[in-house]
This record gives C-alpha cells, sequence and structure tokens, in this order.
C-alpha cells in the first residue's frame, strides 16, 4: 500500500512537472522608475506609467520616450503617486484612456484618490482634454493604502477600486465614504443608474462593493465578471469577485493579524452578511497586479490561468482555477528578485510584467 501511494505521488509530480512551461524572459527597459501600470497603444507600443508622475511610451526595441505633457499635478510620497492605466475598449477610434492618480487636497497635507480621462494623440507625447471624472471622498492626510487599480467594464461603465488609506479602515464599513470600496461610474462621470446604493439614503451613489482593504489588481475574469486581489495587514491577502452590494466583511472579518501581532478587532474571520474571499494567502504575498491568460501562446497547460505579481516575495503567481476554487499555484521569476507590480496580456497574446524597483524593468515573457 504505502509503495502504492509513493508511486501515485510520483506519477502526479511528474504530470504537474510536464505542465510546467519554460519561457524566457525579454526585458524591454529597465529604465523606469517605479513603474506602475502598462498599456497598449497600438503598432507594438505601450504606454507606461510612473509613480513619480510621469507617462512614457515604450516601443518594441524597448527605446523609452520622453515623459508625456499634460499629466495633472500628482501628489506624490509613501505608495502615492500616478498609477493605474487603461485603454478604452474603442482605443483604436477614440484615442481615450483613463487614469488613477493621488491628487493633492484642497486642505493643506491631505490629498485624494482621482481617476481622469484623457485623449492620447497619434504621435503619443502629450495628454489632451484631460477630465477628472471621480474624486474619492473625503479627502484626508496619510500616504498608504491607496488601491486605484481600473477596469473597462465593456458596458460604459470603468470601475475603480479605492483603498482604505491605512488610518481611516473603518471607513471601510462605511457607505458615506469611498474609502475600502468598488465604486462604478460612467465614463462621462456620471452614476449608472443601476448602481446598488442609487437610491439610498446617507450612501454614496458610485459604491459597487464595500468592506476592502488595498485591492491593487483587478480584471475581468473569462466569466465578464469582476475579480480583484487585495492586501490583507499581516497575512490574509484575499482574491474576491465584487458583486453589486455585497460587504467583503474588512475590517470586521480578516484571516491576517494586526502587524506585530495580535487581533483585529474580534479576531474573527467569518460573519453572516460578510462575503468570503474565493482565496486567501498567509503569510502576505503582497498581491498586486493580476491578468487571466485565455489564449494557448504558451500551450493549453497554462491557458485559463490568473497571473498575480507579489510586491513582498517577488514572484509572478501563476494559479490554475477549477470551479472558482484555487488548486494549483506555480511561482515564476523568482530568480530576477524583482518586486512584480503589474501584469497585462498584450494584444500579440504575451504576458508582460512590470517591477517596481528605482530601476523598473518592463518585461515580456516568451515561451521557449
Amino acid at each position: 500500500m504505502r509503495a502504492r501511494s509513493l508511486l501515485l505521488l510520483a506519477l502526479c509530480a511528474a504530470s504537474a512537472a510536464a505542465q510546467s512551461v519554460k519561457i524566457r524572459p525579454e526585458v524591454l527597459t529597465h529604465e523606469l522608475e517605479h513603474p506602475w501600470a502598462i498599456a497598449f497603444i497600438g503598432n507594438d507600443r505601450m504606454l507606461v506609467t510612473e509613480r513619480p508622475g510621469r507617462m512614457r511610451v515604450v516601443e518594441a526595441d524597448g527605446k523609452l520616450g520622453a515623459p508625456l505633457d499634460g499629466v495633472p499635478k500628482v501628489e506624490v510620497g509613501g505608495q502615492g503617486g500616478l498609477h493605474d492605466l487603461v485603454t478604452d475598449r474603442d482605443f483604436a477610434h477614440n484615442r481615450a484612456l483613463y487614469f488613477c492618480y493621488v491628487e493633492p487636497g484642497t486642505s493643506s497635507g491631505t490629498s485624494t484618490i482621482a481617476m481622469a480621462s484623457a485623449h492620447l494623440p497619434e504621435d503619443a507625447k502629450r495628454l489632451e482634454q484631460v477630465k477628472v471624472l471621480f474624486r474619492a471622498k473625503p479627502q484626508v492626510r496619510g500616504n498608504l493604502n491607496f488601491g486605484c487599480r481600473i477596469v473597462d467594464n465593456g458596458d460604459g461603465t470603468l470601475f475603480l477600486s479605492v483603498g482604505d488609506r491605512f488610518t481611516h479602515q473603518d471607513d471601510a464599513q462605511k457607505l458615506d465614504s469611498d474609502f475600502g470600496k468598488i465604486v462604478r461610474i460612467r465614463k462621462d462621470g456620471s452614476i449608472p443608474p443601476d448602481n446598488p446604493f442609487l437610491n439610498r439614503k446617507s450612501a454614496l451613489p458610485e459604491i459597487w462593493s464595500y468592506g476592502h482593504r488595498n485591492p491593487q489588481g483587478m480584471t475581468l475574469g473569462p466569466d465578464g465578471k469582476l475579480w480583484i486581489d487585495e492586501h490583507g495587514p499581516q497575512g490574509g491577502d484575499e482574491i474576491n469577485r465584487p458583486e453589486a452590494g455585497k460587504n467583503y466583511g474588512w475590517p470586521v472579518i480578516t484571516y491576517g493579524e494586526n502587524y506585530g501581532g495580535g487581533k483585529i478587532g474580534e479576531g474573527i474571520s467569518a460573519k453572516e452578511g460578510m462575503e468570503q474571499p474565493l482565496h486567501y494567502w498567509t503569510p502576505s504575498i503582497a498581491p498586486s497586479g493580476m491578468a487571466f491568460l485565455l489564449n494557448d501562446k504558451y500551450g493549453k497547460a497554462w491557458k485559463g490561468s490568473l497571473f498575480v505579481g507579489s510586491l513582498k516575495f517577488r514572484y509572478l503567481d501563476r494559479i490554475e482555477l477549477r470551479d472558482n476554487k484555487v488548486v494549483k499555484e506555480e511561482k515564476l521569476l523568482q530568480d530576477r528578485k524583482q518586486r512584480i507590480r503589474d501584469v497585462r496580456v498584450g494584444r500579440d497574446g504575451l504576458i508582460y510584467v512590470l517591477t517596481d524597483e528605482e530601476k523598473g524593468e518592463l518585461i515580456r515573457l516568451r515561451p521557449e
């Protein structure tokens, strides 16, 4: 019996090893300062944000362009600065894009999370027609837990993740604050008529879901639904699929603990009326950008996988899912020892990652 069990284990291990895909990391540039997001703007060109407040074009050969003009004033400090960037689904025709950043507040020392739209002309040297679509409420002091990921939902609306700003974690449960929320607005900044709290007194109409801590990865899944990853405190990082009007628990329930130890609140991980995560990590991996691979550029083994960057442990996590449950994780790019900030699938079907370093890299993963 023991021999049979060992044989079965060996066969399973061999099967898993056979599914592993060999990749060749191709560094397009290593001259980006704390890059945060990639967007593909056609003709093999990419637009990249840098946290200090710059956008730059990266050509297919890795040539790095000068910073674009027209970027609004960005409040830079701690984790804050210029963050996510996405192109409109009809970018080829309207040249529209959307970006998220930390904006100086109206009172000294305060700031807020803002999302703006802009037009990118063909020469890609400047932003035009910049319009702020959304500003998170309230304005507060602090430079941690901004969230700031964007998803074009494909129905004329945009999702934006807003972190709890660290010192305002209780606001994640309050519907009169944008902190700790996923918000949903139209592309002109107006509120969709089917938002879940539109007609609730004292609730902000832009809120889609609440009880989040610091969502730094967000994408649409193969099911067309919204998927996010979010930082827990010390442990308890989560993958969630936010649905309209639902409460994801922070800081009432969590699988993490206070920094340095000790329970958060009552120290519970479940409560009626609050959603459980699809998956959680303990210890924390500090997840960031996320993307699904829906093509077979890397063979059938990787098709359908979810890729999530780890800032803390400096690897790219390949996640296999079955019936919306995590069944396998594979750590990639560990030898590079760099914080993985963003993960995107390019128009060529290949995976691109950004590393959040002082000399950050844009890397294309080529299958061997």
